[in-house]
């Protein structure tokens, strides 16, 4: 939508119509909002102050209705950069620009469902930002790969005088989430022909917590578990003969005295700087920009209980013999049991240079750029447990690398004589060439130690049949050593024999990234673009678009975009478009291999994740990756029915096929296993499920977006807008792909609760409301945003559903201009504390956990803040 500011400035003036072009959406020549053939919003540097967040991502989700974002607290590292959603689709189909230049991706791939590599919008700080154009509109044949859903453009302040200076300080009504924002800004002169702007961002966040009294006990469709409350006066545990001399061994009161898992958002703190310059050079404009970003935060992995009760894989309370015969467990360096610290640190910087100008009726834009994001890993307050008594309990487990290099050469002339108007043409070509590069972790992140074996030591003769093994003479003689058995009763309880325990490999948490999954891989791409609009009429603007690009991986694909705008006279105007787009696989989701834990029915879990050229997903009937590919079909009106008010409402339909996601996890089988210790898979005997990405179903998307400004001068100089925004998406699937794998067994990639939560599992509808009121020095905002009902299935056997029912968070601000130069502002996010409903079914309940983590819906509760901001 047209910002709010731009709405006054439409008052102000008397005028109906925005004046301001944008430059997305047609790469010939600049329309306004609402003369664009396709729906585009546009946001001032105004509307991004007005809110109050420490991520970029959080100010699209507030602005954009079709935006959408979890929290996602326990997500590996998308915990650290979050994926988004626009039109219901995951954030890999969404292309981002800064200053109309491809944005290149993060390092991250995720683990599970879309898998998504994408470019990371919290990178780019909001002091930096001029202004955002969003393209709600499927643009394949004109920027390329990745623009399935729309594009977002944000275009860098240039200002070559003045600067800013804010610090914004608040926290949760929970007394927690403490975070402090500190952004800058400062333009200077090139001489008299140029200009260099420069921002910076410093965030810092303390964690929240929104957890109740850990106790995995009576928690509907999960099996019983450890229980904090309880077990201090129990006497016996679930499963295991748990006697109150066992109890002695192990000091629970401490269990008390702090929150085990902490389920909420993450530590963190941030440096991000963005710079952007130009300077006339000759005939015409040598420009650079860039950026560099440093982050690290912590998150809380799930709590390991120090006893077993009945179906723990944490080997916390699993005995080992060592090399001397006595007994060990994790016990001894982890009494009360541990909750490892996962620590992600974001290392991101950027450049583009080129030059553009005129030269003989052409616009010309040659350009260069290239950009580097890397998410470093470690472990803190874990084990590997394989390595027993000389495990370390901190671990680096890896880096993650992604760099990009692109030459791009754009030009524009307009061509007359043949319609009415002049024919305005654009043309380009583009080389990209994309790495991708996973780095080993430190050794002891990955090694599988003596006790991922049995017997390490050697302690027993090797009969075939346990019952008929002895002691070795070579082996102590005095510690207690069975061989016979594979049990053996330690302190009045029965637990496998210490000698034949076999232990997990690798940091528990997450297992480091081991030599054999390390290192690089590239591809290139070359693409070729051509797009012509004019207007045929007065009242008729068309537009059509080919883009052919060839990847040295995949292939070459060939996309076109037809779209067209019909004045029908001074009020109201219809606008559509129609054409294909597609989105490659990235070089991270054709390599990626990591192995983590995920909690299933309550217990911990180690998950394998392959690639599908991987001989594990071989085995399993993996296909090579594919393109997505896409139809984009838009339709809208425009109105203008009164000065300062302009509406718009645009349907939409998406269709894709071979969309890409991480096919359901499956259960490890003796067979599977097999193949993952003949692929040498660290640690294989312990991995109890492995997945892989696949183009698993064609999915269709079909919504509706309404956009409404309205600004009013009252007298005496104050002026009201507002601002309101709706959504109603709806994603389905609509065939999921079955194949047969070289073992005979077929397999659907996709289970039902998957096709049951792609569509229901986010809200139907979602709107802001927005308002804004000025007076003298006094300014008041209020923001309502309103969820829509959502729903989500427990699993694909136990099909078990909740429902949420509709959300309302109101946001207000005041703010007050002390001086000319001074402003101090007082604000409330979700003033009346709302949350959403907890967690009824038992698909989230587990380790202290209230509600459903991963909801776009906040769970964070009321906010508070008060910032200061300077001019000069």
């Amino acid at each position: 939508m047209a910002g709010a500011s731009q709405a006054a400035e439409a008052a102000d003036d008397d005028s109906s119509v925005i004046q301001e072009l944008i430059v997305t959406g047609s790469r010939a020549k600049p329309r306004t909002v609402l003369e664009s053939p396709v729906p585009v919003d546009a946001f001032t540097a105004e509307d991004i102050e007005s809110i109050s967040v420490t991520d970029t991502q959080d100010l699209l989700k507030t602005l954009i209705p079709s935006y959408t974002l979890s929290r996602q607290p326990i997500s590996d590292g998308a915990t650290f950069i979050r994926p988004a959603s626009l039109r219901g689709l995951p954030s890999d189909k969404t292309l981002l620009l800064v200053n109309s230049k491809r944005r290149h991706r993060s390092a991250l791939v995720v683990t599970g469902g879309s898998g998504v590599q994408a470019q990371d919008a919290a990178q780019i700080p909001a002091a930096a930002i001029k202004s955002v154009e969003v393209l709600r509109d499927g643009a394949g044949a004109q920027y390329g790969s990745d623009a399935i859903a729309g594009v977002i453009n944000f275009i860098l302040k240039d200002a070559s005088d003045g600067g800013s200076l804010s610090v914004q300080a608040g926290q949760y009504y929970e007394k927690d989430g403490e975070s402090i924002i500190v952004t800058g800004n400062k333009g200077l002169a090139l001489g008299d022909d140029g200009f260099f702007n420069i921002s910076f961002e410093y965030s810092t966040e303390q964690p929240t917590a929104r957890v109740q009294t850990f106790c995995n006990r009576n928690i509907p469709n999960q099996s019983a578990g450890f229980c904090i409350p309880l077990f201090p006066t129990e006497t016996t545990a679930p499963g295991s003969a748990f006697t109150a001399a066992y109890a002695q061994t192990v000091n629970y009161a401490g269990l008390y005295q702090r929150i085990p898992q902490k389920w909420g958002q993450p530590e963190g703190e941030a440096i991000r700087v963005f710079a952007n310059s130009a300077y006339k050079l000759g005939e015409g404009e040598l420009y650079v920009f860039g950026n560099y970003g440093r982050s690290r935060q912590k998150q809380d992995f799930n709590y390991r209980n120090p006893v077993d009760v009945g179906a723990s894989t944490n080997n916390l309370d699993d005995y080992v013999r060592m090399a001397n015969g006595q007994l060990f467990r994790a016990n001894q360096i982890f009494p009360l049991g541990f909750t490892p610290e996962y620590f992600g640190t974001v290392t991101d910087y950027s450049v583009v240079g080129g030059y553009k100008g005129e030269l003989g009726g052409f616009t010309y834009d040659l350009s260069a750029r290239y950009g580097y994001d890397e998410l470093s890993y470690d472990l803190k307050e874990t084990v590997n447990f394989s390595l027993g008594e000389k495990s370390p309990t901190e671990f680096h487990q890896g880096d993650l690398r992604s760099d990009e290099l692109a030459l791009n050469a754009d030009f524009t002339y307009e061509l007359s004589g043949f319609t009415p108007e002049p024919i305005a043409v654009a043309f380009g070509a583009e080389y990209r060439k994309e790495g991708y590069e996973l780095v080993e972790g430190d050794v002891p992140s990955y090694i599988a130690g003596p006790y991922a074996t049995q017997d390490p030591y050697d302690f027993c003769t090797n009969e075939a049949t346990v019952s008929q093994r002895t002691l070795r003479p070579t082996a102590p003689q005095n510690a207690g050593i069975v061989c016979n058995s594979t049990t053996q009763v330690i302190d009045g309880r029965t637990f496998n024999n210490p000698v034949y325990t076999v232990l997990g490999v690798g940091s528990n948490g997450a297992p480091g990234l081991s030599p054999l999954y390390a290192g690089r891989a590239t591809r290139n791409s070359k693409a070729a673009y051509l797009d012509l609009s004019t207007d045929l009429t007065d009242r008729l603007f068309v537009q059509g678009a080919l883009r052919a690009e060839d990847f040295s991986d995949f292939g070459s694909t060939l996309d076109y975009k037809v779209a067209g705008r019909f004045e029908i006279n001074d009020i109201f105007a219809v606008r559509g478009s129609f054409g294909s787009g597609f989105r490659a696989p990235t070089v991270g989701q054709n390599s990626t291999t990591i192995v983590s834990t995920v909690v299933n029915n309550g217990q911990p879990v180690a998950q394998g994740l392959f690639p599908a050229t991987n001989p594990v997903a071989q085995f399993l009937g993996a296909q090579k990756l594919k393109p997505e590919t896409s139809q984009n079909y838009s339709i809208g009106v425009t109105a203008q029915p009164m000065a300062g008010l302009t509406l718009s409402v645009d349907a939409y339909f998406i269709q894709i096929d071979d969309m890409f996601y991480a096919v359901t996890p499956i259960t490890v089988t003796p067979a599977i296993q097999a193949a993952l210790l003949a692929a040498n898979v660290p640690g294989a005997n312990t991995i109890g499920q492995v997945n892989f990405f696949q183009n698993a179903f064609d999915a269709e998307v079909q919504g509706v977006d309404v956009v409404a400004t309205y600004a009013h001068n009252w007298e005496g100089g104050q002026n009201t807008t507002f601002s309101a925004a709706m959504n109603w998406n709806m994603p389905v699937v609509k065939s999921v792909k079955v194949i047969t794998d070289p073992t005979g067994v077929r397999r659907s990639f996709f289970d039902g609760e998957y096709v049951y939560d792609f569509k229901h599992a986010e809200p139907r509808w979602r709107g802001t409301v927005t308002a804004v009121h000025k007076a003298g020095p006094l300014t008041g905002l209020a923001r309502l945003s309103v969820f829509g009902p959502y729903k989500n299935m427990f699993s694909a056997t136990n099909t078990v559903v909740q429902k949420w029912n509709p959300e309302f968070f109101l946001d207000l601000e005041g703010s007050w201009d002390v001086t000319e130069n001074t402003k101090l502002s007082l604000g409330v996010r979700n003033v009346f504390d709302n949350y959403p409903d907890r967690d009824k079914i038992g698909e989230s309940a587990t380790n202290g956990r209230i509600y459903r983590s991963d909801m776009i819906v906040d769970w964070q509760g009321g906010y508070y803040y008060a910032k200061i901001g300077l001019t000069f």
